[in-house]
């Protein structure tokens, strides 16, 4: 085979393979993230804040945000969860419903949902915004926006 001929091809075998790696399975990943947060609510119904943290990402740059406090760092929002929910009682039983998932590229996302804490005298309940980083190759919640 001539040599332009060969290079040609070893060309377009080459962008072949980058727009293959390239691809992503948007439902696929928002299928990944919608299973992080299952495993959240299980995590915090068996009165586990420890587990329910690791879907957030463990970096000091995390936010979660909520009335007018702004919490920033990974430590500080588990610290924050442990004070505000120091019992079984006060952590209830929670709900997440409505997910909606949508894919903002291969390597972030935005997450609408609405949460509920059924309890023994109350049942609080609200809306968050979640927004999911892949950071090495894991999805995890880099800002939670709770109401």
């Amino acid at each position: 085979m001539p040599r332009p001929i060969l290079r040609a091809f070893a060309l377009a075998t080459a962008l072949f393979v980058l727009a293959a790696c390239g691809r992503h399975d948007d439902a696929a990943d928002a299928n990944a993230i919608k299973s992080i947060l299952l495993a959240q609510q299980a995590a915090w119904n068996a009165g586990d804040i420890d587990k329910f943290m690791t879907g957030y990402w463990k970096s000091p740059r995390v936010r979660f945000v909520s009335g007018d406090k702004i919490t920033t760092g990974w430590n500080e929002t588990l610290a924050r969860y442990h004070a505000r929910y120091p019992t079984r009682d006060k952590m209830g039983q929670l709900e997440f419903s409505d997910l909606d998932v949508d894919m903002l590229g291969p390597d972030s996302a935005l997450v609408v949902g609405r949460w509920k804490l059924l309890r023994a005298g109350d049942t609080p309940h609200g809306v968050f915004t979640l927004t999911f980083r892949r950071v090495d190759n894991a999805w995890v919640i880099v800002v939670d926006h709770t109401s």
